[in-house]
């Protein structure tokens, strides 16, 4: 699809959105840069945006043979994805199969405890108060959806999402921990998966050996952040 790339909309920490010729679509193009802690620690992996592009596009693809409709359109270039224009709802929706990271911090959880069932909450997207965890109540005294039924459709979507996930990571042995999504109106005021799917967003762990395969390899020092990126676009495009 051919399509002018205009001016840049909005920068955030992994990507670049920019406006089209086309007013119903968006250019994503993603960067190198990793962050964590709300960007309190910062840095650079050559080649990062282009992985990140590549598998975003592959799980979407993926969502969408299943039914679950997403702001995906077209890969354009290693790291650029057009994209349907959306209206974000500025929740975070996390979908939790194993306790790790916060949820251990914040009810003792052990690490790598499997959860009776799969955990989903919502987080309220703002980097100025850190994205705080926020629940029914709150996301509707914010103003972020107008009824309770579209956070109950959330949920919904997210778990679905995750049983997809789940089952396609499991077979290629490697373990879906927890993972965020986020989701935007279209013009026609459909919601729709948005944002991006990637290992900057999800925790994978491998099946066998329990190896961390995503950006907590940045978060907590252990390096090779390139290598796991490439190792998990490598076991998507098995079969594909």
């Amino acid at each position: 699809m051919q399509v002018e790339k205009k001016e840049k909309l909005y920068e955030g920490k992994g990507k670049k959105l920019y406006k089209t010729s086309d007013e119903n679509l968006l250019l994503a193009e993603f960067k190198d840069d990793l962050t964590a802690f709300n960007a309190q620690k910062r840095g650079n992996e050559e080649g990062k945006g282009a992985l990140n592009c590549k598998i975003s596009s592959e799980i979407f693809k993926l969502l969408e043979t299943k039914g679950i409709r997403t702001h995906y359109k077209e890969t354009l270039a290693d790291n650029l994805m057009l994209c349907q224009f959306v209206e974000i709802i500025p929740i975070e929706v996390v979908v939790r199969n194993i306790a790790t990271g916060s949820l251990t911090k914040r009810l003792g959880i052990k690490e790598g405890e499997k959860l009776p069932f799969t955990l989903v909450e919502f987080y309220y997207k703002d980097d100025s108060l850190s994205d705080p965890l926020i629940n029914d109540e709150h996301a509707l005294i914010l103003n972020c959806v107008k009824s309770v039924e579209v956070l109950e459709y959330l949920r919904k979507i997210a778990r679905e999402v995750n049983e997809i996930l789940r089952e396609f990571f499991d077979s290629r042995d490697l373990m879906l921990v927890d993972f965020k999504l986020e989701f935007g109106l279209n013009k026609e005021k459909e919601i729709l998966v948005a944002d991006e799917i990637t290992p900057d967003s999800c925790r994978f762990w491998d099946k066998n050996t329990k190896e961390k395969l995503d950006k907590d390899r940045f978060r907590e020092d252990l390096g090779n952040v390139k290598m796991a990126y490439e190792e998990i676009l490598k076991r998507i495009l098995l079969s594909l």
